[in-house]
């Protein structure tokens, strides 16, 4: 078994377990990559692998992200693992993509890094970098993005309870993004 395998499934174990002891039941349901646009060049298994050439837990890609796309710079995809009580989404972020300013009302929002290379950055600080195995809590109101660094690929976890809604804002500065390196 490789190490990014290794990883993923104590990663999974560690959720369930954390979940669990909290007395809720889970079930994983990840959904398959769908068909992709005819402007869609990359199919699932090349996202994988590079993914893997950056480190880290490599989770399912999910479905394409179209519903939200208007608040995202680039691709994005999304794989629900979970939804009842406490919601755990998986979502996978192109290179260079990053979702708008944003806040979340009725939870926090847990940030999990899991492969890739990543940013997030909460109103009034400076951005931070989020790599596998890193994770951060943006409370809850808190106006705040997060997304790929440039050139990599990235995924993270993003939990959050069951019923929280998402309040979407400007983007975030093109030129600012540009800064990061």
């Amino acid at each position: 078994m490789q190490l990014a395998e290794i990883i993923r499934q104590k990663l999974t174990e560690a959720l369930l377990v954390s979940v669990m002891t909290a007395g809720i039941g889970m079930s994983l349901t990840v959904p398959t990559m769908a068909k992709q646009d005819t402007n869609d060049t990359q199919n699932e298994n090349e996202i994988i692998a590079a993914l893997r050439a950056d480190g880290g837990a490599v989770y399912p890609v999910g479905v394409p992200n179209s519903s939200l796309a208007q608040y995202f710079t680039g691709r994005s995809y999304v794989a629900p693992l979970q939804k009842t009580i406490v919601n755990v989404t998986n979502v996978t972020f192109e290179p260079g993509c990053i979702n708008h300013w944003h806040k979340h009302h009725g939870s926090c929002q847990v940030l999990a890094g899991v492969s890739g290379k990543g940013y997030y950055q909460i109103w009034g600080e400076a951005p931070k970098e989020l790599l596998p195995g890193q994770s951060v809590t943006i409370p809850e109101n808190v106006k705040h993005w997060h997304g790929a660094q440039h050139g990599h690929w990235f995924q993270h976890l993003s939990i959050m309870k069951e019923g929280a809604s998402t309040e979407w804002l400007e983007p975030v500065s093109p030129s600012e993004y540009a800064k990061l390196q």
